[in-house]
């Protein structure tokens, strides 16, 4: 039997689904299909294949070496299978049925809101989805997925997608006013070491690399999977961390929280980007959000000033 016989479209997104959601059950629902017909794709492509492709011994269905191979491959397919569908769309100047964003979930979402409600004013028939990750997980969603488009902290660019700069995120190093390491003119990398350290973690499936300069080395680290319950711990004293400016403006105001003196700097900047793929039309939709997303960028922020020092009292060192 040819395999090209037994290999489908239908079959590779099973496949596909089963992997992103971790069990027969989950990419079922997603599927909007009983577990047993998942079950019997599967099967059915095995056999034909003469290949085990998932390792059905613990709770996860997780690829055999094979399976991975296989699913490399078919994405690849499925990704090419989407970029013929829509521009079939698009020579009927169709609406497409679903349109992906992945973005970064440090980035300021009311631009990104206002573009969406465009869409919405619109009446647009398209199911838009919003998946938001955090570093180098966008892009692998991105990737995995299939989506139309992504927002990343940085991107390089290369020869396969097609990347427009974004407003610059400025991240700011603080602490609760009263935390120790405040009192402190000048802070060294060893000393800000010695204090818990606030990260969001990477969101990415496979091992992070690490954080550069951003990182502080600190032997005590709390993970937190937002940047939200991270100014709270910030805001709480349970320890230090980088945080968007744009999260802890009223802060930084009304001295809820200030930032540190790193002698490093206590300010990163980072370049984020709306990125797609080169040579894969967008639907209308997409190009609708694409366009509505560039018109609300703004204006770099001013590099932080350094607050002043208090004047020192009479009668004081």
């Amino acid at each position: 039997m040819e395999t090209n016989d037994i290999v489908t479209l239908d079959q590779l997104r099973v496949l596909d689904a089963v992997d992103r959601r971790g069990t027969f059950a989950a990419a079922a629902l997603e599927l909007h299909r009983v577990t047993s017909a998942v079950s019997y794709a599967i099967k059915h492509l095995e056999e034909g294949l003469g290949l085990t492709l998932f390792d059905r011994s613990g709770h996860r269905a997780e690829l055999t070496p094979a399976g991975r191979r296989m699913l490399d491959e078919g994405r690849r397919l499925l990704e090419r299978a989407r970029a013929l569908e829509q521009l079939a769309r698009d020579l009927r100047d169709e609406w497409e049925p679903t349109l992906t964003l992945v973005a970064d979930g440090s980035l300021p979402m009311r631009p990104l809101m206002r573009a969406l409600r465009r869409l919405g004013e619109r009446g647009l028939p398209t199911r838009v989805q919003l998946v938001i990750e955090y570093l180098g997980g966008v892009r692998e969603r991105f990737e995995r997925e299939g989506a139309d488009l992504m927002m990343p902290l940085d991107f390089a660019g290369d020869e396969r997608h097609i990347a427009e700069p974004l407003s610059p995120l400025e991240l700011l190093l603080v602490a609760r006013p009263g935390h120790p390491i405040l009192s402190r003119a000048r802070v060294t990398r060893a000393e800000l070491a010695e204090h818990v350290e606030l990260i969001v973690a990477d969101s990415r499936r496979e091992d992070a690399p690490p954080l550069g300069r951003l990182s502080l080395g600190a032997s005590q680290v709390f993970r937190l999977s937002d940047f939200h319950s991270k100014r709270e711990a910030l805001l709480e004293g349970v320890g230090i961390g980088w945080m968007p400016r744009h999260l802890i403006e009223r802060d930084l105001a009304r001295e809820a929280l200030r930032i540190i003196p790193f002698v490093v700097g206590p300010s990163h900047l980072f370049h984020p980007h709306l990125v797609r793929r080169r040579g894969f039309p967008m639907g209308r939709a997409a190009r609708e959000l694409h366009d509505a997303i560039l018109a609300e960028r703004v204006e770099a922020p001013a590099a932080p000033q350094p607050a002043p020092k208090p004047k020192a009292k009479r009668g004081s060192r």
